[in-house]
């Protein structure tokens, strides 16, 4: 999920640019958009074009046999897009020279998912018309940018945050030989249930109950978007950074009342709701065993989204092969939820990670 003050055509292409370029003056560099013809969803509905925005860093280079061998997928959260990932929380600490993924090295994609950034979405036309997607289209339109589109045949890594993390686990299963490694940040591998799920129904109850949502006809944005915002806030939160950022009750009323200003603005009210319905087919708890590659799975212990109390980490991962589970404790670093995006916080666990991956 992307946490508010944390973060998030032709047939093929890509953007090779500097990281420099890309942070200089806080300019995000412009994208490419990957058509996919007649994609079929899940739910038996179809779109003529499906449109997949992304950006690239790097250039791909290829082994003797061809096979491209420093590819590395980052997928974003809820809400969220490619472009959260060019922050300097995050490929400030990443991307740089002699960074672990320095762009001088790898091939770094990032793309906007469907319904999220530049991609295919409601608010582009279609409103509540829009095919109902879920993560099993969203992955399978990824692994077609991949593949169809970029040429590539062979990923390095597999990263995700929030619902990327969950994306993470599916390509594990689907795709369970076209990875080196997965990098699953701020989830857990089995379906949204309890409080996860109860708190999403009330955010989109939020948006369908408000008449002036109307079917998903609105001509301005109603008023169920803000309560929708808002329950976002609360889980995606930290309660010793809120405090730290309103110590007091006039300052926490303005924090609440600027944010939320803040996420309606950036905010469509059919986009949110198909955001969060997307996640109701998620649940790869019943194949665990066919991922393949190794695993390194990150969650943090300030996160309300996946507390670690629920023990589900402890009870699914000992049936993945290769996995190592890292909790991050709470400390002035971390974020909550938001932590998935905090690189300084886990990058050393990655560090360890890809030193133990095969050479390619």
């Amino acid at each position: 999920m992307r946490i508010a003050g944390v973060s998030g055509l032709g047939i093929m292409g890509g953007v090779v640019t500097t990281l420099g370029a890309a942070l200089a003056g806080g300019q995000v560099p412009a994208g490419r958009d990957f058509v996919v013809r007649d994609f079929h969803f899940a739910s038996g509905e179809t779109l003529p074009e499906l449109r997949l925005h992304y950006r690239t860093f790097g250039a791909m280079r290829r082994n003797g046999a061809g096979q491209v061998t420093n590819a590395v997928l980052i997928m974003h959260g809820t809400g969220g897009s490619g472009t959260q990932f060019i922050r300097p929380e995050f490929s400030g600490e990443l991307f740089g020279p002699g960074q672990l993924l320095d762009t001088a090295r790898y091939f770094v994609i990032l793309p906007d998912d469907i319904g999220h950034g530049g991609s295919s979405k409601p608010s582009n036309g279609m409103k509540a018309r829009f095919p109902h997607y879920g993560y099993t289209d969203m992955v399978a339109a990824e692994h077609q940018l991949v593949t169809d589109g970029l040429h590539v045949d062979h990923l390095r890594l597999v990263m995700g945050t929030s619902m990327g993390c969950m994306h993470s686990w599916m390509w594990g299963e689907r795709y369970p030989t076209f990875m080196d490694g997965l990098v699953p940040l701020a989830c857990v591998p089995t379906q949204i249930a309890g409080r996860n799920r109860i708190w999403r129904d009330m955010a989109m109850n939020d948006i369908r109950d408000d008449p002036a949502w109307d079917s998903g006809n609105y001509q301005t944005q109603p008023a169920g978007l803000a309560a929708a915002s808002r329950m976002l806030l609360m889980v995606g939160s930290n309660p010793v950074q809120y405090l730290k950022a309103a110590p007091t009750r006039d300052a926490a009323d303005s924090l609440e009342a600027t944010r939320t200003r803040a996420m309606v603005a950036s905010e469509d009210a059919n986009d949110l709701l198909y955001q969060l319905a997307a996640s109701r087919d998620y649940d790869p708890s019943a194949q665990l065993e066919q991922v393949l590659a190794p695993v390194l799975a990150i969650n943090s212990a300030d996160d309300v989204i996946n507390p670690p109390e629920l023990g589900l980490m402890e009870r699914f991962i000992p049936r993945v092969a290769h996995v190592r589970y890292v909790l991050i404790p709470l400390s002035d670093a971390t974020r909550g939820h938001g932590t998935h995006t905090i690189a300084a916080v886990w990058k050393s666990y990655l560090e360890a990670f890809m030193a133990s991956l095969p050479p390619r």
